[in-house]
């Protein structure tokens, strides 16, 4: 089944419903979202000869092309490749190479002259007359085309720790499945619902589109394209049974802003949050300031948003004798997944710490062209999740650490290889080492320790510069602790738990 059939049916069934608003002036009724998507299906492959299984990758802010661009694409039986905004534009370029796309859409100029973009993608800007012109040529297709269920839908790039993205192969079975978990384990969709997209598109706001082009509810695009708590404030009051996706730093900062204003939550049914840690004082301060509106998740790109979930309910219960340490847990399995704890293979009791396993129908097919990392991270049916965690005797999870050198910084996973790499290709540095800092307004902050090749060879300011001209500003670090040598073990290898004992 194409998941473009879920919108389909919805634009038939209720042709006037409203689908797609900015701010609050609608963009598109369910009929005119699915009339724009048939045109652009139909204008990207006369345009550019795209067939099914071909890749098309994207590259803005979010807006309702954006949504418009995932289901033409799947209209056609192609496959999307969402890469995030905040990347640099080298790193988005290297990301549609990968992909092998055929076409890159993108916000303006996009990716800039000297990305490096691969000569053999077309480049299509939003609001050109190019793009306009995609929804007057070809001939479009009534219906979406037939596909497998093992078809690849969305090709999400996520950092491993190699240092370079690797894309994880997400069909559209997976995608149909994790959509009809959240109705089961996160929240009740219905058309009178409005799912503002305040988080990135191309990550879990957007996984959770679905969900609501099935029911016939709205989607909503603040203006500003982004976070803003004073706009999610006034839109959640407009639409009324607002729902959103938020990393925890965007719920903090939400409870800071209505802590200011006098916002109570009026309007939003639910803030679905996960994509880090969130601290037990953050909580249970939106708590007594918004209620009982809050849903946790936790999962990865490589089975996305579907591990476990903590629902309104026991977020908010303080009558269990073990409420406070399952409000502190990322609760239990989601109906489409196992997930057990081991160490080396063999399952640990109760209580216990160890790796987090997880099988199910959401897990990935695999890594994009790298059978080695899908051999190493899919076991025996079993993702390896490389988090560690422990489950209690009634199966809620608590995560007692991530893979060992992850940072989330604002719920975006950023690894140390990747920053260290650019680092270190400045002439000044001759070691450097990357870890995070426990911050209480990011979760964690980018901490690199930098030997330096002589005196005066490199400073903080210098660094600074050189990282913002090679990667994406939120990758950067916040700050540089400069060093006559880094602490190693008998092996050579930096001991970073040194380095993050040194940061805390």
């Amino acid at each position: 089944m194409n998941l473009a059939d879920w919108l389909d049916a919805t634009a038939r069934a209720k042709p006037d419903a409203p689908a797609i608003f900015e701010g609050t002036e609608l963009y598109a009724t369910y009929a005119g979202f699915a009339a724009r998507v048939r045109a652009l299906a139909a204008g990207l492959q006369a345009a550019h000869d795209l067939k099914a299984g071909d890749r098309v990758a994207v590259f803005m802010k979010n807006c309702p092309a954006y949504l418009e661009l995932f289901y033409a694409v799947w209209w056609f039986g192609g496959t999307i490749v969402p890469i995030n905004s905040k990347l640099h534009p080298r790193e988005a370029a290297w990301i549609v190479g990968d992909a092998g796309a055929t076409v890159l859409v993108s916000d303006g100029d996009g990716l800039g002259a000297d990305a490096g973009m691969p000569a053999d993608c077309a480049r299509i800007a939003v609001g050109s007359t190019q793009w306009s012109a995609l929804f007057e040529q070809g001939e479009e297709d009534a219906t979406p085309a037939r596909v497998s269920g093992d078809d690849i839908a969305w090709l999400f790039y996520t950092s491993g720790t190699t240092g370079r993205p690797k894309g994880v192969m997400l069909t559209h079975w997976n995608m149909r499945v994790a959509t009809l978990a959240y109705a089961l384990d996160v929240d009740q969709p219905a058309p009178d619902q409005a799912t503002i997209y305040a988080a990135p598109i191309s990550h879990g706001a957007g996984i959770y589109n679905f969900v609501f082009v099935r029911a016939g509810g709205s989607h909503v695009f603040p203006l500003s394209r982004g976070f803003d708590p004073a706009e999610i404030e006034a839109l959640s009051r407009h639409f009324g049974q607002a729902v959103m996706f938020a990393a925890p730093t965007m719920v903090k900062r939400m409870i800071e802003a209505a802590k200011a204003s006098g916002y109570r939550g009026e309007g939003i049914r639910t803030i679905v949050y996960g994509g880090g840690p969130m601290y037990a004082a953050d909580i249970d301060e939106a708590l007594s300031l918004f209620g009982p509106r809050f849903v946790q998740i936790y999962g990865q790109g490589e089975t996305p948003m579907t591990i476990t979930s903590l629902p309104r309910e026991l977020v908010a219960d303080e009558t269990h004798p073990q409420w406070r340490e399952r409000r502190a847990s990322v609760g239990q399995a989601m109906s489409c997944v196992e997930v057990r704890i081991a160490n080396d293979g063999e399952d640990v009791q109760p209580g216990e710490a160890g790796e987090i396993l997880v099988r199910g129908a959401t897990v990935m097919k695999g890594y994009w062209r790298n059978e080695n990392a899908t051999a190493e991270t899919l076991r025996d049916g079993w993702l390896h999740t490389g988090d560690i965690g422990r489950l209690d005797e009634d199966g809620f999870l608590t995560l007692t650490d991530r893979a060992k050198d992850l940072i989330i910084s604002g719920g975006t996973n950023i690894y140390p290889r990747e920053v260290e790499e650019v680092v270190a290709r400045h002439p000044g540095v001759l070691e450097v080492s990357v870890v995070g800092q426990p911050s209480a307004e990011w979760g964690e902050d980018v901490v690199a320790f930098v030997v330096p090749r002589g005196e005066g060879a490199c400073d903080a300011k210098v660094l600074d510069a050189w990282c913002r001209a090679e990667m994406a500003s939120f990758k950067k670090p916040k700050r540089y602790v400069f060093c006559a040598e880094l602490p190693k073990n008998s092996y050579g290898k930096v001991l970073k738990t040194e380095l993050r004992r040194q940061v805390a």
